[in-house]
């Protein structure tokens, strides 16, 4: 007898994109009216991407996951393509200084988030057909690492760091729970550290991030600006915040707020308590992924399970600690409540496929 959907994790997640489109009305809502006379421009965009994802997570729920073990290298040379493709001028577009994207009429794709879930079932299909990278780095490690890199390089022309390193971490999380040695981590660990200082040095605008993030202040109207006014969408949040639609930041302080920042306007506007809900929205996502993840007995379904559900709560985690100030501007989106098209749909997508998983486990 099949088991019924699992209703906690599709609640969680219909909340979160609830509320997401709530705040993306709030956050966008002065700037959309400024920019295209539209105050509901930016949240029309995102409501069809939300139709979109939850049938598309409705039809992935409905396909055995079985068949991405079998189409897993085709769908990460797809991916690969398209991240070379969108590097050529004339076919991919440049928004926020970076050649990321697919313009298509008013919406844009972006492929390296595409490349984030391939990535995750390649290496699930990779890790699960054989126990050789548990006993030698040269035969079973490095080949895969070699392609994450590869996926990384090709990330990193763009440029897109944030994105670049979510996908490097998704890999290391799951080479970890293969079971790897943990040499190899120490090892993998000072080499990321130095690959990521020279990524620093290279280029200006990333060396710029760190300063302002050691010092906001010291280029207050400059790099540190979207930090300051970020701390200052959440501190007068308090308890309850200033209730909805009452954000002063917005008022174009805070740069597009309906993207990285969204947090920081939640926090402002519905204080502690919409910061606990989101955060407690996301541990129960969290919960219920790895949940899925331990009950399968199918190899490729556990790693693919984790992987999926450790990206995300792993590109949560960097958003939420750069809204607040622990880490460096980074670039990354909240799932399923920042705007954005690509990184919706993925992550219904993602979550389609853990459904797919936790039904077929219990068959």
């Amino acid at each position: 007898m099949k088991k019924k959907v699992d209703l906690p994790l599709v609640i969680a997640i219909t909340l979160l994109i609830i509320f997401g489109l709530i705040m993306i009305y709030s956050a966008s809502s002065i700037w959309a009216e400024y920019k295209f006379h539209d105050s509901f421009h930016y949240v029309k965009q995102q409501a069809l991407f939300t139709v979109a994802g939850f049938i598309l997570m409705y039809i992935i729920s409905k396909i055995d996951y079985k068949v991405y073990f079998k189409k897993a290298n085709i769908i990460l040379g797809i991916c690969l393509l398209l991240l070379i493709l969108v590097l050529i001028p004339g076919i991919g577009s440049v928004r926020n200084g970076s050649r990321s994207w697919f313009g298509i009429g008013p919406f844009g794709i972006q492929p390296s988030e595409f490349t984030k879930l391939a990535l995750i079932i390649f290496t699930s299909k990779y890790l699960s057909k054989s126990n050789k990278f548990l006993k030698s780095y040269k035969h079973g490690v490095f080949p895969i690492l070699l392609i994450a890199i590869l996926c990384f390089g090709l990330i990193m022309l763009q440029p897109d760091l944030g994105t670049g390193l979510v996908l490097m971490m998704s890999i290391i999380a799951l080479l970890f729970i293969a079971g790897v040695n943990m040499k190899f981590f120490y090892g993998i660990g000072i080499i990321g550290i130095i690959g990521i200082c020279i990524l620093i040095a290279i280029a200006p605008y990333r060396m710029d991030r760190i300063t302002s993030f050691l010092d906001p202040w010291k280029d207050p109207l400059g790099t540190g600006f979207q930090m300051i006014q970020s701390l200052y969408a959440i501190g007068p949040g308090g308890l309850l915040g200033q209730g909805f639609l009452n954000s002063r930041q917005k008022h174009f302080y805070l740069p597009e707020p309906q993207t990285d920042f969204i947090f920081s306007i939640i926090c402002e506007e519905f204080g502690v308590v919409g910061c606990i809900l989101v955060c407690a929205l996301f541990m129960i996502v969290f919960y219920r992924g790895i949940k899925i993840a331990l009950r399968t007995k199918n190899t490729f379904a556990k790693y693919l399970a984790f992987g999926m559900i450790f990206q995300m709560i792993f590109q949560a985690s960097m958003n939420l600690c750069v809204v607040i100030g622990l880490i460096p501007v980074t670039g990354v989106t909240l799932p399923f409540l920042s705007y954005g098209g690509s990184s919706l749909l993925i992550s219904m997508i993602s979550i389609g496929i853990l459904l797919n998983i936790s039904k077929s486990s219990n068959n």
